[in-house]
């Protein structure tokens, strides 16, 4: 990275305390992961340190182990992954500080450190849009269960080929809730589609993930998931144990900027890339530039 910033009014400390250091900073390749890399790399800069983007590697598994072998120093991960796919969990921890903390205290043996997680939790729901929701009358996924019993051929699903399959996804989800989805009413296809479908109403409902800035900009209404079915995803800074005993400092500048991650923030920044075309570094550049954790140098 090659941004000319400096600590910001709100940036939590008065120097720039990793001048010297150099760091590199990673995420999957997804754009919300690609946005929260830029965030992480620009608060390092502003602090002092010298930053690699080694951010859009493909897969949960490559970011993971990047950080966890020090070929990356850092990078934003969500606490239900560390917790199921990593940790090899079947069940989540309902409450959301309980689930960070189980996650931090067990991969501490993995040489890694979980610092405090934020509010932006990307999660699956199920939306529609308005139209649908006023006539089936749901507003929960109980309230789909329901539906599904009463009348199987209103509900049709829009999913991707993931969801369909995963434990916490569809299969869990419709076993906890006891819904009745006949396989003739879902329709699989690839992410950006199920958006769409579900906001022509191809589909009564559609997967989507909570942070996701197509939920706002398409108008999609997104259901509660009363019976606390999906896991919690928090978005939390995952740390090379090695590189923070050497740089403490790093828990120090991000603190301030993960408390202020949250699901209307990622909306936000998501949909300036996904819906306006907007590049990920400006967009991660111009929140931390508003919200005072940066400035220009």
């Amino acid at each position: 990275m090659t941004d000319t910033v400096l600590p910001g009014p709100k940036a939590g400390y008065p120097d720039r305390p990793l001048t010297g250091a150099q760091l590199t900073v990673t995420s999957k390749e997804f754009t919300e992961q690609i946005v929260l890399g830029q965030i992480m790399g620009l608060a390092f800069e502003a602090a002092g340190a010298h930053v690699i983007d080694k951010t859009s590697i493909q897969g949960s598994i490559g970011a993971r182990e990047a950080v966890k072998s020090g070929t990356a120093d850092a990078a934003y991960e969500y606490t239900g992954t560390g917790w199921i796919t990593y940790l090899g969990h079947t069940k989540p921890v309902i409450d959301p500080q309980e689930q960070w903390r189980v996650v931090r205290d067990e991969d501490r043996k993995n040489g890694l450190v979980w610092l405090p997680p934020s509010k932006l939790n990307n999660t699956y729901a199920l939306a529609l849009n308005p139209a649908n929701q006023k006539k089936l009358g749901v507003h929960t996924l109980s309230d789909v269960a329901a539906l599904s019993h009463k009348d199987p051929g209103a509900v049709t699903l829009c999913v991707e080929n993931e969801f369909a399959t995963r434990n916490d996804g569809l299969p869990g989800m419709a076993r906890a809730y006891g819904m009745q989805v006949p396989s003739g009413n879902v329709r699989k296809m690839t992410g950006g589609v199920v958006y769409t479908e579900t906001k022509k109403g191809t589909c009564a409902l559609g997967e989507v993930f909570t942070t996701d800035g197509r939920i706002k900009a398409m108008n999609l209404q997104v259901l509660a998931d009363d019976k606390h079915f999906f896991p919690n995803y928090n978005a939390a800074p995952e740390i090379n144990a090695a590189s923070l005993k050497k740089y403490p400092a790093m828990a120090e500048v991000l603190a301030p900027v993960t408390r202020a991650l949250n699901n209307t923030v990622a909306q936000e920044l998501n949909r300036k890339v996904d819906v306006d075309g907007e590049d990920p570094h400006q967009v991660a550049k111009d929140w931390l530039l508003r919200e005072g954790f940066i400035r220009e140098g």
